[in-house]
């Protein structure tokens, strides 16, 4: 009779008895075992090579610092500039352009965003009414130029009565729509998102020529090359 004593060992790696509890047809045993039954699909293996783990079916977790992809690309990308604001990252593409390097294999990525509201003055009701009739004047002055080409009268007037009904409707808009904030918000302001730190990555494979050119920017901005 064969024992769990004397049963012969399976192969390598692999237990020749099932984990202590384990349920028949059950991959996993009481003890959180994985029992002989157990089998990974491809789909679902995981192998760890020391850069990153990588799951089946083409997806990937990369690793702090390991390469990954980044949206629009379609290798594994890596750092090979940073920069804390956007024109110093945009210089750097552009001189990987005039190299000859092929830039659409580059992406320029914006962390640490953050939105940013410029206040650019006080408004008043007055002031309120003057920017509705900067921008009733325009509007009005587009309706004054179609009507006056299908008008038979004078066209200057036609343009002029447009632009000035136009001012005048967008005055009292205007005043009407800063009044009915009831002066919750009474200044005026410009809003832009930024980012704190600018990345230049390209793809693994050209990332070494990058970043030889972007060494040699760096000498030549510090005044060194």
């Amino acid at each position: 009779m064969t024992t769990p004593d004397n049963i012969p060992p399976g192969p390598a790696g692999v237990p020749a008895v099932p984990g202590a509890g384990a349920v028949p047809g059950s991959p996993v045993g009481s003890d959180g075992s994985l029992g002989s039954d157990a089998a990974l699909g491809s789909d679902a293996a995981v192998a760890a090579d020391g850069a990153g783990a990588s799951l089946g079916s083409g997806a990937s977790l990369g690793a702090a610092g390991s390469p990954g992809v980044a949206g629009g690309l379609s290798q594994a990308t890596v750092t090979v500039g940073s920069y804390p604001d956007y024109a110093l990252a945009q210089q750097a593409v552009d001189y990987l352009s005039d190299n000859k390097f092929p830039v659409e294999r580059t992406a320029i990525i914006g962390t640490d965003l953050r939105l940013v509201e410029n206040v650019l003055g006080r408004l008043t009701v007055a002031r309120a009414a003057g920017a509705g009739a900067a921008s009733g004047a325009w509007f009005g002055l587009f309706i004054g130029l179609f009507f006056g080409l299908f008008s038979n009268s004078n066209w200057f007037n036609v343009i002029f009565l447009g632009l000035l009904i136009g001012a005048i409707w967008g005055a009292v808009f205007g005043a009407i729509a800063h009044a009915t904030t009831g002066g919750r918000r009474d200044f005026t302001s410009r809003s832009s998102l930024q980012a704190g730190q600018y990345a230049v990555i390209a793809e693994s494979d050209v990332a070494d020529e990058a970043r030889a050119l972007l060494t040699r920017l760096n000498w030549r901005a510090s005044g060194a090359g």
